[in-house]
């Protein structure tokens, strides 16, 4: 599903215009955006938890020439599925 269908789902089910709709749309993913920024897990009930997850620096390698490259440590954002969810896609 794409962003522009999400929105017209979203505003067909809510009772919104399309505008409307893409500007909540864009708001939900900007608050979750900022508080992960911030360190901050979002929970949402009933459908899951966004967190931050680090990921160690560590050595690598190369597949084309086997050379050892290191790999810095980083951030990733991760979604764990709440029971709700996992139950609903699970019938």
């Amino acid at each position: 599903m794409k962003k522009s269908e999400l929105i017209e789902a979203i505003a067909e089910k809510a009772g919104l215009t399309k505008v409307e709709a893409g500007k909540a749309l864009d708001a939900t993913f900007e608050v979750i955006a900022n508080q992960l920024e911030k360190g901050e897990k979002v929970p949402v009930a009933g459908f899951g938890t966004f967190k931050l997850s680090s990921r160690a620096a560590r050595e690598g390698r190369n597949p084309k020439t086997g050379e050892t490259i290191k790999i810095a440590a980083s951030t990733s954002v991760s979604f764990k599925a709440g029971t709700a969810l996992k139950e609903k896609v699970n019938k």
